[in-house]
Order: structure tokens, then C-alpha cells, then sequence
């Protein structure tokens, strides 16, 4: 009788392996690998050779780690909402002007608890009143007061 374990029967032990390493690890590394070697001992049961087994397990496994991002991107992130943050999350938020906004230098404004240097797109705003953060550059926020019309003043200059 003869005790020696056969090619598929060598790729189902290192498949449980994979499977143990991955059931200990966290992070669906080796789960990858756990399915290369069953696809390798289904090749090794099928009769193929030794080369074919190896480069079969490294093309499966490695396919599979390289689209594993977008594999469980699409399975667990599809109805997730796009949260904005920071800066992004800023544009549409009111802000309250804490130093008139004057031309052409600008003024400050308060907004989530910070002073921010801000312009005014709908000419001097006073002290005290609120804006709506129209668009953030670099340091510097846009404002308009909310009941200013969406079109930037015109900045041409008049003929005398």
C-alpha cells in the first residue's frame, strides 16, 4: 500500500493551508492562494502536468489578489453613498462673515468653528451677515449671500 499523497492530493492540503492562514489573518490574502491550489488539484486530478498545476495556481491566485478591490468594491459598495469631507464637504455651507468682505482684498469668514479668508462673488458683504460657500481655492473661500443671484459680476471695466 502506498502512503505517498498524490499531485491533487497535495494541492487540497495546501488549499486548507490557505484556508486556515486566511481564517487567522485577516485581510483576503491567502484566500486567493486557498483558491489557486483547489484549482491546481482539479488540474492535478484532470491528469495535467506539473508545469501546467503551477502556472495555473499562480495565474488564478494572482488574477484573483489583483481584482479583489474591485470584486468586493462592486459586491459590498454598491448602494454606499459618497460622504464629502474636509474641503469638498465646505462648498454649499453657510458661513458667517466675521470681517466685511470688501473689494479687492476680501475679508474673513467663520465657518464650522474656523476663520477663513473669503471674497465675495455678489459685491461688499457686512459684518455679521451670512454667505453660502460657492467654491474653495486653495485657502481662500468664494462666497455669495444666498439671495444673490448664481452669476459672477461682471469685472470689465467702463469707458468714460
Amino acid at each position: 500500500m502506498d502512503l505517498t499523497p498524490t499531485d491533487w492530493q497535495l494541492w487540497i492540503i495546501a488549499a486548507l493551508i490557505f484556508g486556515g492562514l486566511e481564517m487567522k489573518l485577516s485581510g483576503f490574502v491567502t484566500l486567493w492562494f486557498a483558491v489557486g491550489a483547489l484549482a491546481s488539484a482539479l488540474a492535478a486530478g484532470l491528469g495535467l502536468g506539473i508545469n501546467f498545476q503551477l502556472l495555473l495556481f499562480t495565474g488564478v491566485s494572482v488574477a484573483l489578489f489583483a481584482s479583489s478591490r474591485t470584486i468586493f468594491k462592486r459586491a459590498f459598495m454598491r448602494s454606499a453613498t459618497h460622504f464629502k469631507t474636509g474641503v469638498e464637504a465646505m462648498v454649499g455651507q453657510e458661513a458667517v462673515v466675521m470681517e466685511a468682505l470688501a473689494d479687492p482684498h476680501g475679508g474673513t469668514v467663520r465657518i464650522n468653528g474656523e476663520l477663513w479668508t473669503a471674497r465675495s462673488l455678489s459685491g461688499p458683504v457686512a459684518e455679521g451677515e451670512r454667505v453660502t460657500v460657492e467654491q474653495v481655492d486653495g485657502l481662500k473661500l468664494w462666497v455669495r449671500r444666498p439671495s444673490a443671484a448664481l452669476e459672477v459680476p461682471s469685472r470689465k471695466k467702463e469707458r468714460a
